[in-house]
């Protein structure tokens, strides 16, 4: 029989009589039973959030540091437990799995250490003509509640990206994660109040973007949201949103550029991962790369023979690469693209097979800009490889995207570097590393339809706290 789970409001957990069942995405057996909010549930859980922003914002700097820290610790003591839980909520490879748990640890670290930080500055107003007499500063105060909705792929680790700014700055929280994979996030709001954090600062509930979600985009009573999902959720989030500030982390077809000069020993397995860990569920994976045309067939022959040596297998299985796709469905729109491509010239180099929820991984070549399978985001174990004569084409060819998230270019150029940097649209430039790269403390996020604002705990805070400006006439 499977665990039945509630939701938590203000400390409390809370049920309800319509509910929905979360399954471990290799097995398809039932391992959860939860409630879905309703309207009343979601109005207590504005209004217990509301009380939280009193008490939270109401503890010293110190205070919130430590609750930030003390989550961090016991993430560390039950590393483990929430590494097997993503194994089976998410489907995700143990290796994976625990990275992403040793990354939440570090995102409350720096959580913790930058609550400590958050300061204004003085501003010289008798620079002005007429304020010789008056001495000014600014403040940096919590902006308010923030709603944060949190997707599938990375359920611990986006949704400590959530919290953890949040937290530092003073602000509560309501949160809905999403309905594949909440399990995680519960056990984390457990484990924040464990820490020390106020009971009504912290609200958990469940429930789809249609409703809950849509009733987070258009409360006043809200101060931010933060998502991060689709691009069309994201614009509905937009349009919804009224004068609260939105950060918005979408999506991307992330493209990597491959000069001759580079070091293909590395460059070769580290494009292999960007391509397909965690089946390409990844905002960042690799999904296009550009190879000059010198090396395309001996990068090609050695890029595939990697690929071809992936072990597919359950994700709890140390050794495992691949495991199973978020669901049959997914795994099945991945097929069609695939099959879309392959009609209209694309050539499968390896791959282009499903095995019900497992999609094993496919290389291509031939594509045309107009395949979804390059111009859209494919989220899957899916990656296009194309030569290129000139670096600017291949500058060009990243940038010919509705993207543009992160792109990594390698070389040992380093006026070549410098020109992708000034160059290439997108939220961050990795040279000489893959595009999936990121570090939790960076500024991350996007421009175009890859998103608006960034994450990256420094940066969170400062959209998720105003500016007071206080002025002393002497």
């Amino acid at each position: 029989m499977a665990d039945e789970y509630k939701m938590l409001i203000g400390g409390k957990y809370v049920d309800a009589e319509k509910r929905f069942t979360v399954t471990d995405k290799y097995s398809g057996e039932v391992i959860g039973e939860l409630p879905v909010a309703d309207e009343r549930i979601y109005e207590s859980a504005i209004e217990t959030a509301q009380r939280g922003l009193e008490e939270l914002s109401a503890l010293p700097a110190h205070r919130r540091a430590l609750i930030l820290q003390k989550i961090s610790e016991t993430l560390q003591e039950q590393k483990e437990e929430f590494t097997g839980v993503l194994c089976q909520e998410a489907g995700k490879p143990y290796k994976y799995a625990s990275v992403e748990v040793s990354r939440a640890i570090e995102t409350f670290k720096f959580a913790s250490e930058v609550a400590k930080s958050i300061h204004g500055e003085t501003v010289p107003l008798d620079a002005a003509t007429g304020s010789e007499n008056r001495m000014g500063f600014y403040l940096r105060e919590p902006c308010g509640i923030v709603g944060a909705i949190t997707p599938f792929n990375y359920p611990l680790n986006l949704v400590a990206h959530k919290l953890a700014p949040s937290y530092a700055a003073g602000c509560s929280v309501v949160l809905k994660p999403a309905s594949f994979t909440p399990l995680s996030s519960l056990r984390l709001a457990e484990v924040a109040l464990e820490a020390g954090l106020p009971e009504k600062a912290i609200n958990v509930i469940y429930g789809p973007g249609s409703t809950v979600g849509e009733w987070l985009s258009k409360d006043e009573r809200l101060a931010a949201l933060t998502f991060t999902g689709s691009p069309p959720v994201g614009r509905r989030i937009k349009e919804l949103s009224g004068l609260k500030r939105v950060i918005l982390e979408l999506g991307s077809n992330s493209a990597a550029i491959v000069e001759p000069d580079a070091d293909l020993e590395f460059a070769i397995p580290r494009l292999v991962t960007g391509s397909f860990a965690y089946s390409g569920q990844v905002c960042i994976s690799v999904q296009r790369i550009y190879l000059q045309e010198k090396i395309f067939e001996s990068f090609l022959e050695r890029f595939v023979d990697k690929t071809r040596k992936l072990k597919i297998g359950p994700p709890e299985d140390e050794a495992t690469d691949i495991g199973p796709m978020i669901s049959e469905g997914e795994a099945k729109r991945v097929q069609s693209w695939i099959e879309e491509a392959v009609s209209a010239g694309a050539k499968v180099v390896t791959g282009g097979k499903r095995e019900s929820v497992i999609y094993h991984p496919t290389v291509l070549t031939e594509v045309k800009p107009d395949m979804k399978v390059v111009n859209k985001e494919v989220f899957g174990p899916v990656v296009c490889v194309t030569p290129y004569d000139s670096f600017e084409d291949a500058l060009r060819m990243v940038n010919d995207s509705t993207y543009g998230l992160q792109a990594g270019v390698f070389t040992r150029d380093v006026n070549k570097a410098f020109k992708a940097i000034k160059t290439l649209k997108v939220g961050g430039v990795i040279i000489n590393d893959y595009p999936t790269y990121r570090a939790d403390n960076m500024p991350y996020g996007g421009v175009k339809e890859s998103g608006l604002g960034r994450e990256g705990l420094k940066f969170a805070v400062e959209e998720l706290t105003d500016i007071k400006m206080v002025v002393f006439n002497l």
